[in-house]
């Protein structure tokens, strides 16, 4: 198989149409079989993740593959509160991509770890996090969906054996 080229960018407003398709793509093939129907209203009648691209694209790193856009991240600070990455296009290394890019970004910030969350019915979110030196720190009730998840808080420290 032809190794392919992978672009991280900064986003831009011409891709706002683009990220919320890969946050549908997402929430549909990820979340959508594991909450409930309440909560699945809740989040299309809400529009919140039309809304969440809305108000904070400005800070998404996309990563561009053949000029489409695969997926996102969005950090704030040392916490990494979304990555993305369509289905269509998950095993290319695009997540690792998208992680790396934002650890180098937060250590050159002066911060000393990256965090971020996953629910503990995404095995696939938790063995990439795993394989890439995160460590489970805590679990917690998930409150965002009120479907009974638990939230796993994960963190991936710096200058050490494992960044």
């Amino acid at each position: 198989m032809a190794e392919r080229h992978i672009e991280l960018r900064a986003a831009q407003a011409s891709d706002v149409a683009a990220l919320k398709q890969v946050l549908r793509d997402t929430f549909e093939g990820t979340w959508l079989p594991h909450i409930t129907p309440a909560s699945a209203r809740r989040y299309a009648e809400q529009d919140i993740g039309n809304r969440y691209v809305d108000r904070s694209w400005q800070g998404f790193v996309v990563a561009e593959v053949d000029g489409e856009v695969a997926g996102l991240l969005h950090r704030r600070g040392d916490f990494i509160e979304a990555l993305h990455v369509r289905a269509s296009h998950q095993g290319w290394g695009i997540g690792r991509r998208l992680l790396s890019h934002a650890e180098q970004a937060m250590a050159a910030e002066g911060f000393a770890q990256a965090r971020l969350e996953t629910d503990t019915f995404n095995v696939p979110a938790q063995t990439l996090y795993k394989a890439v030196g995160y460590v489970e720190k805590d679990r917690y009730p998930d409150d965002e969906w009120d479907s009974g998840f638990t939230t796993i808080l994960f963190e991936k420290k710096f200058g050490g054996p494992m960044s």
